[in-house]
């Protein structure tokens, strides 16, 4: 059992230079631990209620606070069920998704420290109903699948000031082995860099580290990226993939099939996210049925980590992928429901970032946790992006890395 001895959260900024807001949680047992919550500038609207920030770090000094210091809470699952309750409100607008979360994130990083375990085991614990496990028991379970890795390299959309429609232009290298990985999708960003200063004199960066370039058409980066690998000798190591980000493209959906299609045909796309508005389920479900058997058809604004939406996804068959963000519903417990729900449908389950980022490293914990098919967080070389890729290496790297934590303030 856990009783929390100290609650406090602050603001602090984050990748954008914006305020958010960190948790500080101490248990009885004397664990320590420290959660911040990252921000979306590219929103689904059925997302849970991003409070200001002030206001949310209010929030948990004062109502959250006096509710549950010195309370003892027997597992994750209570102390969600508490905040859940506590906000009475169907997507958590009174005390705000980003307090909850972070209370519900330093909670559980505490509790895996106060158990000798590490992050990622306790969150694994909470998939397989093991959420009680202490003192490192099971600690060489290590059966689950790495996540391959999602690496944002040229961006648009919202989340850069170019003439790109689409949000996200990423690599998928193909190797199961995390360090190869990330140095494949080093070794591009760096060619891709070198192109960009040798065609422009400079380089623009978008919202997560990647480049934003204003170049001819949504092709071009397609083009850009496949021409450093093939300088790299790295051709055959990568897939291609892409977050349209479609809510906010003003393109048709007619021409956005035909787009899709033709970059399915040319670049052999793994990975679309997002290829049509949030509220477009047919669609999703005809380009599922078009080209679904061999391409990830996820989606990131249209179920936005909630079981209702993902039940209308799948009573609609609109896709075979999901994106999962802890702070698009508000608590661990409600995250890893969702995790589960995706599982039971077969659905790709790929753990993502948000495009304000913080240093904190959770998701690369909760991506191994729960054996995530994928982890995006971003460009390979940004600050609070390669973050997590390189807590994701040093989990996979063996037990003896597998058990140190970077957030154990």
């Amino acid at each position: 059992m856990s009783r929390i001895a100290f609650l406090n959260a602050r603001t602090i900024a984050d990748s954008r230079g914006d305020l958010t807001i960190e948790v500080i949680v101490e248990l009885e047992s004397g664990a320590r631990a420290i959660a911040s919550v990252p921000q979306g500038k590219s929103r689904g609207r059925a997302e849970a209620f991003l409070l200001e920030t002030a206001k949310a770090v209010e929030n948990v000094n004062q109502l959250i606070a006096s509710a549950i210091q010195g309370k003892d809470f027997k597992n994750q699952q209570a102390l969600d069920k508490f905040l859940i309750a506590l906000d009475g409100t169907s997507n958590k607008s009174k005390l705000g998704a980003n307090a909850c979360l972070g209370v519900s994130l330093a909670f559980a990083r505490a509790s895996a420290i106060s158990r000798g375990i590490p992050l990622w085991q306790y969150i694994r614990g909470l998939v397989t109903d093991k959420s009680n496990m202490t003192n490192g028991s099971d600690r060489t379970d290590r059966t689950y699948k790495t996540p391959r890795l999602l690496v944002n390299i040229i961006g648009g959309g919202l989340h850069a000031k170019n003439n790109l429609d689409f949000q996200e232009y990423l690599i998928i290298p193909k190797t199961s082995n995390v360090k190869e990985a990330f140095e494949t999708a080093e070794v591009i960003y760096e060619n891709v860099n070198n192109h960009l200063k040798s065609k422009f004199g400079s380089v623009l960066f978008a919202d997560e580290g990647n480049f934003a370039p204003n170049l001819a058409d949504n092709e071009e980066p397609f083009l850009i990226i496949k021409e450093a690998a093939r300088a790299a000798n790295l051709s055959d190591k990568i897939d291609f993939g892409l977050d349209a980000a479609a809510s906010n493209v003003r393109m048709k959906s007619n021409e956005l099939f035909n787009w899709y299609y033709d970059m399915k045909k040319k670049y052999n796309l793994l990975y679309l996210e997002d290829p049509f508005s949030e509220e477009d389920f047919e669609n999703f479900s005809e380009l599922l049925d078009k080209i679904g058997d061999n391409t990830i058809i996820a989606g990131d604004d249209l179920t936005v980590t909630n079981l209702q939406r993902m039940e209308r996804a799948r009573e609609q068959k609109s896709i075979n992928g999901v994106i999962i963000k802890p702070n698009q519903i508000g608590t661990l417990t409600e995250t890893i429901e969702a995790v589960k729900k995706a599982k039971e449908l077969g659905w790709a389950v790929i753990v993502s970032h948000r495009s304000g980022e913080t240093n904190d490293s959770f998701i690369a914990d909760l991506a191994y946790g729960v054996g995530a098919d994928g982890l995006k967080a971003g460009a390979p070389l940004a600050p609070g992006r390669s973050v997590k890729y390189k807590r994701l290496i040093n989990l996979v790297s063996g037990p003896k890395n597998g058990f140190t934590e970077n957030n154990e303030q």
